[in-house]
């Protein structure tokens, strides 16, 4: 995929898990939890064309067959055009799960019974729509370490392409969906939670932000660090033993080091300015980040660049002796 076409779907993503995170704060009935999305807005969607009347509950009906049994219907076709897999059987099984779980979404009050309350009911479809992504995603984990197998050095490059888009997409929703829920949910906290003083919120408004911030930071480091590795992958499909080859990896590792270095840094100086500022604070964070995932992409990145130019070097000596 093109870098202007993969910023672009990313961007497309960032707007879109603002706009959730927005609409969850203000229409909190319909969107109670982001792990329960759509499957909460398709059950509310049938539940309320189920009331319509006798057609309307026939047509809701109707769609919530057709949904349910969508992976059956995928199954049915993969086998048409190949022999099953072992892994295809979980395609049955998300189309039971999606049975069950969109019929406790059309009909949400069964949940009273297993959990209790509004605020288990939020949980409930949370757990809900959890199970339909843990089933969904494990298959394709599964189908995706088959290809990965099968596959040869020319595949696995290109799967591992994908991966690290995939990747990419998962950083930019931990920043705009659980970094940016998280800010939105301690403004309200801190606003509910001080009324009558809004006045004297302002620095803490301040801070919230910044702490949003410093959270976000090591996720967008890392999406440019996954820029700086296809860029290294694309180089090395093209000859891996070549000088551009060597000065991607280089300019990778080197990238991962500052990002690194800036994730340090941030936290460090979160923490003092929240000192300097504690008595004008009406809410404090002392939490510290352990940047686990960067130090082990760093070290990544270092070896890898020590490998690659101990490879070319070696090509460079044998060219030489022939």
């Amino acid at each position: 995929m093109r870098r202007k076409a993969l910023v672009g779907i990313l961007g497309v993503e960032a707007a879109v898990c603002v706009a959730l995170r927005i609409l969850q704060a203000s229409l909190t009935g319909v969107f109670t939890a982001a792990m329960a999305f759509p499957f909460e807005q398709i059950g509310m969607g049938l539940r309320s064309l189920s009331l319509s009347g006798g057609l309307g509950n026939a047509a809701a009906i109707a769609v919530y067959c057709m949904v349910s049994l969508l992976p059956v219907a995928a199954m049915l076709v993969l086998w048409k055009k190949r022999k099953l897999r072992k892994e295809d059987g979980l395609l049955g099984v998300l189309s039971a799960v999606l049975f069950a779980v969109l019929y406790l979404m059309i009909n949400p009050g069964f949940l009273h019974s297993l959990i209790g309350g509004m605020a288990g009911q939020s949980v409930g479809k949370a757990i809900l729509g959890g199970v339909v992504y843990a089933v969904l995603c494990g298959y394709l984990i599964l189908r995706a370490l088959r290809l990965f197998i099968a596959g040869g050095t020319d595949q696995l490059v290109r799967y591992l392409s994908v991966m690290l888009s995939l990747l990419q997409a998962l950083f930019v929703y931990m920043i705009f969906g659980a970094c940016f829920g998280g800010l939105l949910d301690s403004v309200s906290s801190l606003r509910a939670g001080n009324v009558g003083n809004e006045h004297l919120l302002g620095v803490s408004y301040a801070f919230l932000v910044i702490r949003f911030a410093v959270d976000a930071l090591p996720y967008a480091l890392d999406i440019f660090i996954i820029f700086a590795a296809l860029r290294l992958l694309h180089e090395m499909r093209t000859d891996r033993y070549s000088a551009e080859s060597v000065a991607a990896t280089e300019r990778m590792s080197r990238f991962c080091a500052a990002a690194l270095v800036a994730t340090v840094l941030a936290n460090i100086g979160f923490n003092l300015l929240q000192l300097l500022f504690a008595k004008s604070l009406m809410i404090l964070d002392g939490s510290v980040q352990i940047p686990v995932f960067s130090v082990t992409f760093v070290l990544a990145a270092l070896l890898l660049a020590r490998l690659v130019a101990e490879n070319k070097q070696l090509k460079d000596d044998n060219d030489r002796f022939i």
